[in-house]
């Protein structure tokens, strides 16, 4: 495949389950071998620092938690056309863009993605800590067969590391 695709783990690490897109991130970093033209990128707190990044892609894939009713630990896939319409924690301060906002500042000026997709978890505890609780712990690999399966059907090929 020819198209740039941009796989974001979003998150605190200092909070627990907050920094799920993180570990998911180094999760794939240390389990698979992906080509020239899929970037993983440890996106953390980095808010409107995305936008260059966004604009380049032509896919990306969003790995974050979500605010849910669903029990901690549901993992929830959300496509373009759900995105609008969610929950999602867009940010981590009042002061910091979130990622629907830096979505919708690369629309007006043109330059967004083809493709966004959200891969989120529902969290169990966003308190100060560097560790996941076993429940999303769990959930790790899980969304990296997820995302791996999703770059295979679209024809990219994925190795183990």
């Amino acid at each position: 495949m020819t198209k740039d695709v941009a796989i974001l783990g979003i998150g605190n690490l200092l909070m627990g389950d907050e920094g799920f897109g993180v570990h998911v991130i180094r999760h794939l970093e240390e389990t698979y071998t992906f080509p020239d033209n899929v970037q993983l990128h440890d996106a953390g707190t980095a808010g409107i620092y995305l936008g260059p990044l966004l604009e380049d892609s032509d896919w990306v894939m969003v790995v974050d938690v979500i605010k849910s009713d669903n029990p901690p630990g549901t993992l929830e896939y959300l496509d373009d056309n759900d995105i609008s319409g969610t929950n999602i924690q867009t940010s981590m301060s009042p002061h910091q863009l979130g990622i629907l906002e830096i979505i919708a500042i690369c629309k007006l000026r043109g330059n967004e993605p083809e493709t966004v997709d959200c891969l989120c978890a529902v969290p169990e505890n966003i308190a100060l800590g560097l560790e996941l609780t076993d429940t999303l712990q769990q959930r790790v690999a899980e969304i990296g067969v997820e995302i791996v399966g999703r770059l295979g059907r679209a024809g990219y090929m994925i190795d183990h590391a």
